[in-house]
């Protein structure tokens, strides 16, 4: 089979997009140019969608900026939108308080990518930086590929390269709900991390602490309502390419997240507001309509000797991959 590609919309900005629809064993994935973002994704069998997302172009530059996108260059958080590399302080412009989250409106998730390579089942994009976008050095080359292995897996491999020391920590930012419901309250949860970095009133992170300290140890599943309020980074326990996380609805879907990245950034959900822009649904996105399951380098890295970094110098090609197995419960 062929790749299926389409056109999806314009940006306000006059700039064409395109969906590349993959399909392989149980799943349907479509991926648009916009943020190499992950629009919809579907299990047979299920009539609904697993991830958030939207039909509408506009929700994704207005109100679901980061949703399905890939994030970065420097995904999450960073201390005063400010880092200094051999000496040259690079400053971008804040969009959290007085701190950059996934690198703000030039970051890569706003972005047209180009598709590099296609087929019935998977796709690469591509996106150049050039030397200062995304207010950091280097010409950088970012490559995201989407990959669809049956019966029901979802791989992502993300990449990258320079040709000058920056930084780099890409992390897809996936919303699921695997109910297809307006919340998803009866989903529960696990995470296989021992330790989970607390915030500041900024929500910048703190040093490591036991997950028991912050009340949300996930090492057993536990159900997303009664979890605290929760915007964290796990601190991934094993390394390579290891289940890091499992999230179970409560119609018999299920989804395991393997990942080699150190970190999952978990967030709830809790600000979510896709009004006046409808999901995929038909209906607007409100509060815990979906819980967003990370895969990261640490935040706020630079700030912290103890953490991994997340510079990338030229020569060091950057890797990051993830799969998504998904199953569902026979029905009774």
């Amino acid at each position: 089979m062929t790749s299926d590609i389409r056109r999806f919309g314009t940006t306000a900005a006059d700039q064409p997009v395109d969906a590349i629809t993959l399909r392989a064993g149980e799943l349907t994935a479509r991926i648009l140019t916009f943020g190499a973002t992950l629009q919809d994704l579907r299990l047979a069998g299920t009539p609904w969608p697993l991830v958030l997302g939207s039909d509408l172009l506009a929700a994704y530059e207005q109100r679901l900026h980061w949703c399905g996108a890939v994030v970065g260059p420097v995904a999450n958080r960073l201390f005063r939108a400010q880092v200094t590399l051999d000496g040259t302080l690079w400053q971008a412009q804040p969009n959290d308080g007085a701190n950059l989250l996934h690198s703000g409106a030039e970051g890569i998730s706003q972005r047209i990518w180009t598709i590099e390579e296609a087929s019935a089942e998977a796709v690469t994009l591509r996106l150049d930086l050039p030397h200062g976008a995304a207010a950091l050095p280097g010409n950088r080359v970012i490559r995201a590929t989407y990959r669809l292995a049956p019966p029901a897996t979802l791989e992502i491999t993300l990449a990258a390269e320079t040709d000058a020391l920056t930084l780099m920590n890409l992390a897809h930012h996936p919303y699921w709900n695997l109910d297809g419901t307006a919340t998803t309250a009866g989903h529960s949860l696990s995470v296989a991390a021992d330790q989970i970095l607390p915030t500041d009133a900024e929500n910048l992170p703190l040093s490591p602490v036991p997950v028991e300290t912050l009340t949300l140890d996930l090492r057993h599943p536990r159900p997303l309502p009664d979890l605290p309020p929760v915007d964290h980074n796990f601190c991934l326990s094993g390394q390579g390419l290891r289940p890091v996380a499992q999230l179970t609805g409560a119609k018999g879907v299920s989804l395991d997240l393997h990942s080699d990245a150190p970190g999952l950034q978990v967030y709830d959900g809790r600000a979510l507001q896709s009004a006046p822009f409808p999901g995929l649904m038909g209906s607007p996105y409100g509060a815990h309509a979906g819980v967003a399951l990370e895969p990261q380098l640490w935040p706020d890295a630079p700030r912290h000797a103890d953490f991994p970094p997340i510079t990338l110098a030229p020569g060091t090609p950057w890797r990051q991959r993830s799969a998504v197995h998904l199953t569902r419960r026979p029905a009774a």
